[in-house]
């Protein structure tokens, strides 16, 4: 499954044209970022051709490739550090991550990490099909 969220991350990549800033985003990661070096990168636009997502910004989609009911979470109205669950019934299949901190996200409505869960940078991370259904995320602190 972590082939399928490189894959889409270089399928990404391949469809910014050659003069366009690099988002400067990082793999994923399977674990919490705790302990992890991390470094601020300034957000960027959306890439020709990928979904936009305000600054600040967490945006969710339902449906693979940025289609679907789009959902968008911002710090002024999320708890750092802690589990938010999607509103009931509420899944995701398509994210980008501009919030500037890391993100993961978990299979699991309770962000238990029995089911699949992934960190994603907050620079500026484009993710059209995620490896799972999004359930719950968390924001963390820099």
């Amino acid at each position: 499954m972590r082939t399928t969220v490189l894959a889409a991350t270089l399928a990404a990549t391949a469809l910014v044209p050659a003069t366009a800033p690099s988002s400067g985003a990082a793999p994923a990661t399977r674990h919490e970022p705790t302990g992890l070096q991390r470094t601020r990168s300034a957000p960027q636009a959306a890439p020709a051709g990928l979904a936009p997502c305000g600054a600040g910004q967490l945006c969710l989609w339902a449906k693979p490739d940025f289609t679907g009911a789009r959902q968008a979470h911002e710090l002024s109205t999320v708890d750092i550090e802690s589990c938010v669950p999607l509103p009931a019934g509420g899944r995701a299949q398509a994210l980008v991550n501009r919030t500037g901190r890391p993100v993961t996200t978990y299979q699991s409505a309770e962000c238990a990490e029995t089911g699949e869960f992934e960190t994603y940078p907050g620079g500026g991370t484009w993710v059209p099909r995620s490896p799972y259904t999004v359930r719950a995320f968390k924001i963390w602190e820099n």
